[in-house]
């Protein structure tokens, strides 16, 4: 797939997370198999980009070609300018949030809720497009509720405004995650617009993508919350899409490695303190369908060093792996 001058290597796209998708999570994605990754979003007022959480989002340093970062507002000459900032500290794609059903991005204008007023959307694409001379991308869902379902309108407006790719998460802002994915829009979408259609939502499984996509005929899938805890889904997807066969799953001894690995580049992201606090939730996704899992995550959220996370991990799958058929049985039912 081609996002104006930047080739993707496959049709595996990691979805942008606020509070996930940072620089550690996005490089393993990668390394795992996505052919890109979306930062989480960065705010458009300029009055917040000196905070440290801000500065933490912009920051690519040592980041895998290319590097795609959402920007979220609600005014379209903010938008313009906080696309130019990130262009300035090394963007390669601008991506649009319009998708965010999130109440206190909503509240503010923007994310989802921009899809209730076509005419400042149309605004907004025009200002970022006309801004930057890198592809700008946008990412929505089907519409604000399912009596205003506008995909299709939205998808013409950002072809005009020369938007170069459009991702659509299949659920509108009022379904938030609730319900399952409806692809029928996404599919109307691919048939009235020439650019690239990435689809997301509910794609958990490399059969699902492949139902997905053929569905769809959408030009990629966007895997959010099901690489939470398993970012191996993308080398999965791959190898399905390409040879139509399973791969196998990882052993316990790669989770572990690939665990630690992950945690290991959130404290040198984060430094020890921040770091700790940010790796609970991950060690709880990687280890929530495992033997114990629970009551280990219930222990990890009362450690505070790396130290003790490390050691208590290494534990944790020591014991794991003592029944290596019980582990797999278990990793194969949470596939």
């Amino acid at each position: 797939m081609q996002i104006g001058r930047h080739k993707i290597s496959n049709r595996l796209i990691a979805a942008p997370m606020a509070g996930v998708t940072d620089r550690p999570f996005r490089q393993l994605c990668k390394r795992l198999g996505a052919g890109m990754a979306v930062s989480e979003m960065v705010t458009a007022n300029s009055a917040l980009w000196n905070t440290v959480k801000t500065r933490r989002r912009c920051d690519h340093a040592g980041e895998t070609h290319p590097i795609a970062v959402q920007i979220a507002g609600g005014e379209p000459q903010m938008m313009a300018v906080a696309a130019k900032h990130n262009v300035d500290l090394g963007a390669e794609i601008i991506d649009i949030n319009m998708g965010c059903p999130a109440k206190k991005v909503c509240s503010q204008a923007a994310g989802s809720a921009l899809l209730k007023d076509e005419h400042l959307v149309g605004q907004i694409l025009d200002a970022v497009a006309t801004s930057v001379d890198v592809p700008v991308t946008l990412k929505i869902r089907t519409g604000w509720d399912k009596q205003y379902r506008n995909a299709v309108r939205v998808a013409h407006m950002a072809e005009s405004a020369g938007v170069r790719a459009i991702a659509i998460h299949g659920r509108t802002r009022a379904d938030f995650f609730n319900g399952q994915a409806e692809y029928d829009t996404i599919a109307e979408v691919k048939s009235r617009v020439s650019i690239p259609v990435i689809v997301n939502g509910d794609i958990d499984s490399p059969q699902k993508a492949r139902q997905v996509l053929d569905q769809t005929g959408a030009d990629a899938v966007m895997i959010g919350r099901s690489a939470q805890g398993r970012p191996w889904i993308f080398r999965e997807i791959s190898h399905f899409l390409d040879h139509g066969e399973e791969l196998g799953a990882p052993s316990p001894k790669e989770i572990q490695m690939l665990l630690v690995e992950h945690i290991q580049d959130l404290y040198a992201f984060y430094g020890e303190y921040t770091g700790v606090r940010v790796a609970r939730k991950h060690i709880g996704w990687y280890t929530r369908t495992l033997v114990g899992g629970e009551q280990f995550r219930q222990r990890m959220n009362k450690m505070e060093t790396a130290k003790q996370q490390v050691s208590a991990i290494q534990l944790f799958f020591d014991n794991l792996t003592s029944d290596q058929p019980n582990f797999m049985n278990t990793l194969k039912c949470a596939a």
